[in-house]
């Protein structure tokens, strides 16, 4: 099965959240993200979900204790951060830290050109949002 046009990544990060429903609702309030399909679940749970930004996708689900699926609210420390490639970094920065994100890392240009900041969700994800795209600072190599 081919990807969608719209969509061009092969790398889909799946989140969990203690309060899935909610967690969706604010990363599309907060992060502009779009919620394309929701697989509710019974007590107000997610089974599967997709929100798309670009031409990325990430699935959002409630816990899975039988397959060790936790919210970070639920683990002492991170094993992850999520890089979001967006147009305006500072446009962008506003409409997060006015939804409530915390901040981890401030708006800022880095050495190597990229402009971006780095906040946590309600629920403790990290999230980098900035103009930086993987592979544009690389070396060129030879085969």
């Amino acid at each position: 099965m081919s990807l969608p046009p719209n969509i061009s990544s092969d790398i889909y990060p799946s989140l969990t959240y203690d309060d899935a429903p909610a967690a969706i609702d604010w990363l599309t309030r907060a992060f502009g993200f779009t919620k394309r399909f929701v697989v509710p679940g019974p007590d107000n749970r997610v089974e599967h979900s997709e929100l798309s930004m670009g031409n990325g996708v990430v699935m959002i689900s409630s816990p899975k204790h039988d397959e060790r699926r936790f919210s970070p609210r639920a683990l002492n420390g991170y094993s992850q951060a999520l890089s979001v490639y967006v147009a305006d970094p500072d446009a962008h920065y506003e409409v997060a830290m006015a939804a409530g994100a915390t901040l981890l890392r401030p708006l800022q240009t880095e050495d190597y050109g990229a402009r971006g900041y780095m906040v946590t969700d309600p629920e403790g994800h990290i999230w980098y949002f900035g103009n930086y795209r993987p592979g544009a600072y690389w070396p060129e190599q030879s085969n």
